[in-house]
This record gives structure tokens, sequence and C-alpha cells, in this order.
């Protein structure tokens, strides 16, 4: 039903920005209301096909239609289609069987801010760039691009003129000597200007300096790793989930828009798409197999298994084994009973038994044991709802470009001082999100251009308690 919503919105798209007054559109609330109705369905960067077409560029495919006709559509897309409309059959055409559901409810400033949201994401115009934001981001990007390497060749040059430069006053020095009558002393060779007491006192102390800091700010840490990418029990690709087949982050990790914790999906989360996609694109039965086993799914009779928790375990590897090697035969043309299919069939199962017990967990049956990545100590609160629904986050903000991974890697240091920071910088939006309507003198403020933004640092992140037990 959302997938039509999608279309019926992607139609409110074509019909052109002509037909909305710019300054009258509130883009904050279009935002919110995308994702409350739209985001399901349609890609949020406009451009790409989802379950539901792109939005973007609207205005192209709808030039020949009307501002009510679309607003119509948008209400009670299959009413329009049920009349024989030709921009509603058109479409219905190219998506059914998917139904969107119709939105009476939508006020025509509604539609008009939700299409203005759109238009300004396809354009670039939205969000606004802080002025001087672009040349900031290339300027921080050409000192990125000056690697470790030129930084330790620097160093070495100017090392070596340092000690080039101490021979040459060593050496001016003996000749003012000699010229004033002196004895003539030889100049000290260079292993002994770099093992004289002097020297020798200067590398202790930067040694202590340098192991020092390297202990705290390890023992500071408690476990943060910044490019932290563990093997998991399954080989399980974002970079596929989320980026290939465009699967929003909260269908999996649900919690994070209600709750403190983000959550590992259970494994009948992944058994609702599962059920139906029984083979990897990449490794075919040899990693999805782990999830039936986990939860006691027979893929040969597409039906859970009856008292699975107590089975033993060489009746669930008969089971298992028979689902492999009838793929590896229909697949790889392998023959089951000769010795190349049975190493196969043999080998896959040892791996998904490896995967799937250890130490404290003899057997396969029960919850997949996934290596946490993100670890905070202890006495730090971090709340994910308070960012994702409060503060309207999106996750790459902290996990990164989730969505390009193969393997989770952690992407930000997740340091007091880069979440002070992110404090400190990050503005509060308070149009359309009514959890900020307590803050009278900030909107007061904002209205009488007193100031320019609010951020979070003004409305308390930075207090310890905040963050802190």
């Amino acid at each position: 039903m959302t997938r039509i919503f999608g279309i019926l919105f992607m139609l409110c798209l074509f019909l052109g920005t002509d037909l909305i007054a710019q300054e009258e559109v509130d883009l904050n609330a279009g935002k919110t209301l995308f994702k409350n109705n739209c985001a399901s369905c349609h890609n949020k960067n406009m451009r790409d096909d989802l379950t539901g077409p792109a939005l973007g560029g609207y205005e192209e495919r709808w030039a020949d239609y009307s501002q009510e006709e679309l607003y119509r559509w948008i209400r009670n897309s299959q009413a329009m289609i049920n009349e024989g409309h030709p921009k509603a059959v058109e479409l219905w055409d190219e998506w059914k069987p998917t139904v969107m559901t119709a939105f009476p409810n939508l006020t025509d400033q509604d539609i008009a801010n939700i299409l203005a949201y759109v238009e300004g994401v396809y354009e670039g115009t939205y969000p606004p760039k802080k002025e001087g934001e672009a040349a900031g981001a290339a300027a921080a990007q050409e000192d990125q691009g000056l690697s470790a390497w030129v930084y330790w060749a620097i160093f070495g040059i100017l090392a070596f003129l340092a000690l080039l430069l101490s021979r040459v006053l060593a050496n001016l020095n003996r000749l003012r000597r000699i010229a004033e009558g002196g004895e003539d002393e030889p100049v000290p060779s260079v292993w002994s200007a770099l093992t004289n007491k002097s020297v020798i006192s200067f590398i202790i102390f930067a040694l202590i300096v340098i192991g020092g800091y390297y202990t705290v700010n390890n023992a500071i840490a408690f476990g943060r790793q910044q490019g932290y990418a563990p093997e998991q029990p399954i080989k399980f690709s974002h970079e596929i989930h989320a980026g290939l087949h465009k699967i929003d982050c909260q269908y999996c990790h649900d919690g994070a828009r209600r709750s403190k914790h983000a959550v590992i999906p259970a494994t009948n989360t992944c058994m609702n798409c599962h059920r139906a996609i029984k083979k990897g694109s990449l490794d075919g039965t040899a990693e999805l197999t782990k999830i039936f086993v986990s939860v006691g799914y027979d893929p040969n009779e597409d039906t859970y298994i009856e008292d699975y928790d107590n089975m033993a375990q060489d009746s669930i590897a008969e089971i298992y084994k028979k689902w492999i090697s009838d793929e590896y035969v229909k697949d790889a043309g392998l023959n089951a009973i000769d010795q190349e299919g049975i190493n196969l069939v043999e080998d896959q199962w040892s791996h998904i038994v490896e995967s799937l017990t250890n130490d404290h967990k003899p057997n396969v049956q029960g919850p997949i044991e996934w290596v946490r990545i993100h670890n905070l100590p202890d006495h730090v609160y971090f709340n994910h709802a308070q960012h994702v629904t409060v503060g309207e986050l999106e996750c790459q903000t902290c996990h990164g470009q989730v969505e390009e991974m193969e393997v989770m890697a952690q992407y930000a240091p997740l340091s007091m001082g880069w979440c002070i920071n992110c404090h400190r910088q990050t503005e509060v939006q308070f149009a359309s999100n009514e959890y900020y309507d307590s803050y009278e003198k900030y909107h007061e403020a904002l209205a009488n251009d007193e100031k320019d933004n609010v951020t979070v640092e003004d409305i308390g992140g930075l207090e310890c308690q905040k963050c802190h037990y």
C-alpha cells in the first residue's frame, strides 16, 4: 500500500514546481511528511527507483496535467484509475499490482510541502548550504590529501637539514678558533654527536611523552576502535542489503527510532525476506543456511520444524545437508554421490556448525551470536531515539556510508571530544518538530533575528548529566 503512495507521490513531483508558490511551502514540514509517508517505498535521494518510482524531475513528467489532477491522484489513486484517467492508468500499468494507500486527509498545503521538499533534494538546494561550507569542505578534503608518508618525508628532510646545519656550524666554529690562534680540535663525528648526553636525554624524554600519550589514549578508549571490522558468524553484506536493495536501516534496526538501543535484528526479521530468497547472490547456500539452521526452518519443505530446540544434532545435519546437496546438484551440476559433491556438502556444513556453536553454545539451534562492533563505556548514556527520532539525524552521520560497506566497520571514533564537537556544531531543527515547542525563548529569538541558529549546545547538549549517569 505504501508503494502506491510512493507512486502517487511521484506523480505529485511530476506536476512541476510552478504549481506551488515557493514562498508558501515549508520544506522542513515536507521532509517530515515524506519520511512518515513516502520514505518506505521511495528513494530519499529522489533519483533512483526503490519499491516505488523515483520522485525527482516530476515537472517534466506531469507537465500536461493540472495541479487538481495531481492532488486527486495523491488522495485517491484508485478512484482515478477506475475513472480511466490516462496518467493514472499509465502509472497503474507500470507498477501494478501494487496499490497505493489513499491519503484523503492530506491537505493542499501538506502536498505542496512534500513536493517542494522532493524538488529541493532532487535539485540539491535542500538542505541549504551554509556560507563558506563548500569552501570549508574543499579545504578539509585538500588537507586530508596529505597522507602520513608525506609528513614523515617532511620530518626526515628537516632532520637531515638540522644534522647538516649542525655539522656546518661545528666546522665554522673550528675555523674561528684556528683563526683566533686557538688549538685545532677535530670536529666530533656524526655518531658521537648523536650519542652525547644531551641528545640521549632528549630522546628518552620524547619516548616518555609519546609513550604516555599512547598509553593514556588507549586507556580512555574503553574498547572503542575506529575502523574495527571483526569477522561475523554470517557474512552479512550491508552493501547488498542497504546499498543494492535499498533496505532502510530502521527496517532491521527498528529500535533506533523508539528506544535507547538500535537492536540487532532477530532472525525472524531475516526470515521475512529469506523465506522466499533462499540462496545468496554471492555465497549460495553457504551463509543463508546458517539463518535457517539457527531458527529451525526447513527450506526443503518450506516449513518450521516442530520441537526443534530438542532435536538431535545428527537429525538436524541430515535435513540441511540434504538441502545443500540438492541445491548443488541443481545449480552446479555436481553429483551428490560423487566425492566432490560430498566434500562440498561436508565442508559447508562444518562451517555452519563452526559459526553457530562455541564453548558455551554446543548446539546449532538458537540465536546467532554476532560480534559487537560499536561499544561505549558503561558510564556513557546514548539514546538512539533521541538522535534519530527527535534530532532527525541520518544513520550515516555516526556510522558512515553503511550502504557501501561489504564488511561492517566502526566509522567514527565515538570519543567524548567527537560527540561534544558534534553538539557544538549541529543546529536544532525547530520547524515541524513538536519536541522543541517548549523552547519558547529560542523560538522568539529566532523570530526576532536575535539568533541565527540554535545548536544542541544551546539546549543543554554539553551538560555532563545528559551523557553520564
